[in-house]
């Protein structure tokens, strides 16, 4: 896992409300209402909260009838801990460091080839790994937790590139968008697909 994830997890999980969401969900499902109640705050705050810790995927939903129940993901926590356990190393860290460096700037090397100036999509690249990188700099335009109709993902592709029903089918192929019902949602980075 590389470092930036790490930092990013422990990151949002650095406020004292996300922990004691986190603390109630081990007890098991909740509904947004109920956390809002046990905490004694409103429900859009414990809603902004629980999006934060959706979009590190320790939350997850499920819907029973008309109501929403959260869900901790209990091997994402155990897989954090146990990841910052084995980086304890300092020479792990280093390593790790240098990785994501040596990933950047190769990250922007493709993005710079296969983008003009003007922002636009010059061609998809054939290359799997440049690929990826290529859609997930488009996807990060596109907001998590918003659900988006096919025409909207259409337009927003547009202005990158004309072939948007091959980027938009490569988005679900990837696993960057789950679609359901014509409706486009942007998954968490954790089940994008991965660039080796």
């Amino acid at each position: 896992m590389q470092l930036s994830r790490i930092v990013a997890f422990h990151k949002t999980m650095g406020d004292p409300t996300r922990i004691r969401i986190i603390y109630l969900l081990s007890k098991g499902p909740l509904h947004g209402q109920a956390i809002a109640g046990k905490l004694g705050l409103t429900p859009p705050t414990i809603t902004h909260h629980l999006h934060k810790l959706k979009d590190i995927n320790l939350v997850y939903t499920r819907r029973d009838k008309n109501t929403i129940y959260y869900y901790l993901n209990e091997r994402v926590l155990k897989h954090q801990a146990q990841t910052l356990e084995n980086i304890i190393d300092e020479k792990g860290v280093l390593e790790e460091m240098d990785e994501v460096k040596d990933t950047k700037s190769e990250y922007y090397k493709v993005i710079n080839n296969f983008f003009s100036a003007d922002g636009k999509l010059k061609s998809i690249p054939a290359q799997r790994k440049k690929k990826l990188i290529i859609f997930e700099h488009l996807i990060k335009g596109l907001k998590k937790g918003v659900k988006y109709e096919e025409k909207e993902i259409n337009q927003y592709i547009k202005q990158f590139h004309d072939d948007y029903a091959t980027i938009r089918r490569e988005f679900i192929t990837n696993q960057y968008m789950y679609r359901e019902n014509g409706i486009y949602e942007v998954n968490p980075s954790e089940m994008w697909a991965k660039i080796d």
